[in-house]
């Protein structure tokens, strides 16, 4: 299992995954049933999940900014989520020290890096800090996996239900998400220190073709 073929195919596996936008299974969920069913060095295989889920997150970024953005968003709205570029390439400490604490957490990254790809900020800005938080927590889940399953006997046939409820809750989450990103006023949040919604005939608002309600 642990060949450099097999490794490989992780690799490749992840990657798709970390590219596909919404509706594909969390990384972490994928990495434990393979250190269960398989029993994966732990390690490696987290070094090659966190690796290829880096490399899928910035691909899937940079979609965003060219599909999205310039395709989609209209010069009203891409002035919206330019606010928050002008607010964190001021603070680049912070946005990596914010990049790394999320990719900690077992929570899907897809709609932060797609978010992260509307204010079209420098990709390199958030790529280490995830990579290493990343690593970080797929060997925790791996090692805690593989662990319980030899404590308790549960094999990986049994883990579905589970996975298949924190599937659906992750990807609700992710659309509601991107969609209040986009329908948030940047411009009142960062100057009055208050959180509203755009207003339907606010300058900040559209969409080309029609605006996201």
């Amino acid at each position: 299992m642990e060949s450099l073929v097999t490794f490989s195919l992780i690799f490749l596996v992840v990657f798709v995954m970390n590219v596909v936008p919404a509706f594909a299974p969390p990384t972490w969920t994928v990495l434990s049933y393979v250190a269960v069913r398989y029993r994966t060095n732990a390690i490696v295989l987290a070094l090659v999940g966190a690796a290829a889920a880096t490399l899928g997150r910035l691909v899937l970024a940079r979609l965003s900014t060219i599909l999205i953005r310039r395709k989609l968003l209209s010069e009203k709205a891409r002035a919206n989520v330019d606010t928050i570029r002008l607010q964190l390439e001021g603070r680049k400490k912070m946005t990596a020290g914010l990049a790394l604490f999320y990719a900690f957490s077992p929570l899907p990254s897809n709609h932060v890096f797609i978010a992260y790809g509307l204010t079209a900020m420098r990709l390199r800005l958030i790529a280490a800090p995830f990579f290493v938080g990343r690593t970080a927590s797929y060997t925790f889940w791996a090692l805690t996996s593989s662990s319980v399953a030899q404590w308790t006997g549960i094999g990986s046939d049994r883990q579905g239900f589970f996975f298949s409820v924190y599937f659906v809750i992750g990807q609700i989450f992710t659309i509601f998400t991107v969609y209040l990103f986009t329908r948030i006023d940047w411009q009142a949040a960062f100057s009055e220190k208050k959180l509203r919604l755009l207003k339907k005939n606010s300058t900040a608002a559209g969409v080309a073709g029609g605006s996201l309600r």
